[in-house]
């Protein structure tokens, strides 16, 4: 069996996108950074889609070339054939969205590292592991690009592989177009038709616009274009046609567009066309590997166009397989697919580990966040305070010692030092939003009425409020908490940021089984979608059921709970944990003051030194991931 589906070789970029929306490029003020370039774009959505894909191309040796590297291996492509280039810088691309018909882009690619792509950067082996090779036309222009492109496809036909082609005809990328032209599509050139017919007859598939048949056709007209093709190559073409979908010709070429094969098109709405192409063929590609017939396979790559139009990027917008399948069965709603908020969950959900790391089994969480229980304590200074926190966060990584499935919770007032710092380490990092002890609930003033102020957070922390919240309460409290609540989800979604809401309901009204299920339910049936909960321990097992029963109703995809502390001594934290070990859902724990709060009394004191108190929070911060883990493999041996 082999052990990829697609290699795709060519263009790696860093996708620079306008984030105003209508205007030119000239007065765009501030940019979203993403993976871009056509075949790292292709090995990435197909990767969505379930595909074992990989890409061939090279980078730069600095914070660009890491960021491609690093991110395609998140959406799950294998990064062996990515060469890192010490002589080249990583290609950028500027862009924007000025309306459905002006796209103003600027190609950075003078000596970049993707053009370096050589003979040498071709494993034989490696070909022969994949199913299907894909290029694009874009690396047919160089010399150098061109001998191992030829070199891929002699590899491929030699062992069996198929070979698809993506025109994918850039006139300024050819040399016949001048810089400011980034957006053109079509420039005719004997010179570049030439080349590419010469190279036609390699490939099992090719796929192109009208334009892009019009170059390698060498003529204007679509169905000339087309039949010049087909005496090169005996390929089958499909001709994609923008808002009348693509078409398919396995042998001779009609003399009607509209006799080829088609599949059925979506009526959406057209927001960004950019990288749209790309989303096509993925999906494209995951028909034509599964089997299936020309109909479903443009089905399916019509509808990943789909949304790639409607979204702001290019891989960003790429569906996954559940979101794609839940699309094709449910359908249309409204046509700009961007603000479907049942797909835009789906998408979200998803695909969140492609941002923010692999869903875990297990994970164990240092908690200290706290302010308000830290600055009553006597001696405490908000220098003393900053440096305690930096003392957590080191007892926190000595038990980590490097592994997933672990993490911490610290706050940017007292302890931005130590939070800055844990970010990008490999724990899991969340921040707190709301205002210490509030009720109802108040944010941190510095994130701005509108929550704006979460563009200032690292992407790979996770926002956590606290809501203290209870079913009996009156409807305006809860009303202003929701709405509250509900500012700061929405922001965090804006903003990329993982979202966890800790609700504790039994600090406003008596509990029973029903209680915190309720308050699930309530949150829920508001929009709001939390990636993880934060739950106190339930004392009961109907308690655990009918609080997982309450999110699994409304969110399938949801990261998991993690059990908070309340300050509980570890015999009474080990009972909680052996029941809710039992329940999947419930990943682990974030314990703050059980760890740290009797350490921080003594040291703030001044009677304890630094290394003694990082000893004394590492052992107790170490023996509950040791009740956590031996809980959940007791209830795994009962299970």
């Amino acid at each position: 069996m082999k052990q990829l589906d697609l290699i795709t070789i060519g263009r790696s970029s860093v996708d620079l996108y306008g984030a105003q929306v209508g205007g030119r490029l000239e007065d765009m003020g501030s940019f979203a950074k993403y993976i871009g370039g056509s075949p790292t774009n292709i090995a990435c959505g197909t990767a969505r889609l379930g595909l074992r894909s990989a890409v061939i191309t090279r980078v730069g040796d600095e914070h660009m070339g890491r960021f491609i590297r690093e991110q395609i291996a998140r959406e799950g492509v294998e990064t062996r054939g990515v060469v890192t280039d010490p002589e080249r810088l990583t290609a950028l691309v500027l862009l924007g969205i000025r309306n459905e018909d002006q796209f103003p882009l600027i190609f950075y690619r003078e000596n970049c590292a993707d053009m370096a792509l050589c003979e040498a950067d071709i494993d034989e082996d490696f070909i022969a592991s994949a199913r299907a090779l894909l290029p694009t036309g874009t690396h047919l222009s160089n010399p150098r690009t061109e001998a191992a492109v030829l070199k891929a496809l002699r590899l491929a036909r030699k062992h069996r592989v198929k070979t698809a082609l993506d025109i994918d005809y850039r006139p300024n990328l050819w040399g016949v177009a001048g810089h400011g032209d980034g957006e053109s599509r079509f420039v005719e050139s004997a010179k570049v038709t030439a080349k590419l017919q010469s190279h036609l007859h390699f490939f099992d598939l090719i796929v192109g616009t009208e334009e892009e048949f019009h170059i390698a056709g060498g003529s204007t007209d679509t169905i000339a274009a087309l039949r010049a093709a087909r005496a090169v190559s005996d390929a089958v073409l499909v001709c994609k046609r923008g808002a009348a979908g693509a078409v398919a010709f396995e042998g001779a070429i009609p003399d009607s567009l509209d006799d080829g094969q088609s599949g059925p098109g979506f009526p959406i709405e057209v927001f960004n066309v950019l990288g749209a192409g790309d989303g096509f063929f993925s999906g494209l590609m995951k028909g034509w590997l599964d089997g299936t017939d020309w109909p479903t396979a443009l089905k399916y790559a019509n509808a990943c166009g789909a949304f790639a139009v409607s979204r702001h990027g290019c891989t960003p917008a790429y569906p996954s397989l559940a979101e794609l399948e839940f699309f094709l069965e449910r359908g249309v709603i409204r046509p700009d697919l961007r603000n479907d908020a049942a797909l835009e969950q789906i998408h979200w959900s998803t695909n969140r580990a492609r941002n923010h790391g692999p869903d875990l089994a297990d994970i164990r969480i240092f908690a200290f966040d706290h302010r308000k229980q830290l600055e009553e304590m006597p001696g405490y200074t908000p220098a003393k305070g900053a440096a305690f926190k930096d003392l957590c966060l080191r007892a926190a990584q000595a038990v980590q010692a490097g592994r997933a499935g672990y993490g911490v919770l610290c706050d940017d007032r007292i302890g931005r030092r130590a939070l800055h710092a844990a970010t990008g380490t490999g724990l899991w990092v969340g921040r707190p939003a709301e205002w210490p002890g509030s009720h109802p609930l108040q944010l941190e003033p510095a994130l701005g009425p509108d929550c704006g102020g979460l563009g200032e957070w690292a992407r790979g922390n996770v926002v956590k409020v606290l809501c203290f919240c209870h079913p009996d309460e009156e409807a305006a409290i809860w009303e202003t908490q929701i709405a509250t609540v509900n500012r700061l989800f929405t922001a965090a979604r804006r903003n990329g940021l993982e979202f966890l809401l800790e609700v504790i309901p039994s600090r406003v009204g008596p509990v029973d089984d029903e209680t915190t299920a309720a308050v699930i339910s309530r949150f829920y049936a508001a929009g709001i979608f939390p990636d993880w909960w934060k739950l106190e321990p339930l004392t009961t097992r109907a308690a655990w059921a009918k609080a997982i029963a309450a999110i699994e109703a409304h969110d399938r995809y949801t990261r998991g709970i993690v059990v908070l502390g309340l300050d509980a001594p570890e015999a009474e934290l080990a009972a909680s944990f052996a029941t809710a070990a039992e329940f999947p859902l419930v990943k682990g724990f974030a314990v703050g003051r059980t760890i740290f709060a009797d350490t921080a009394r003594r040291w703030l004191a001044g009677g304890l030194a630094d290394e003694a108190a990082i000893e004394e929070m590492r052992a107790r911060y170490a023996r509950l991931c040791a009740i956590w883990d031996a809980a959940r493999a007791a209830a795994s041996v009962a299970a």
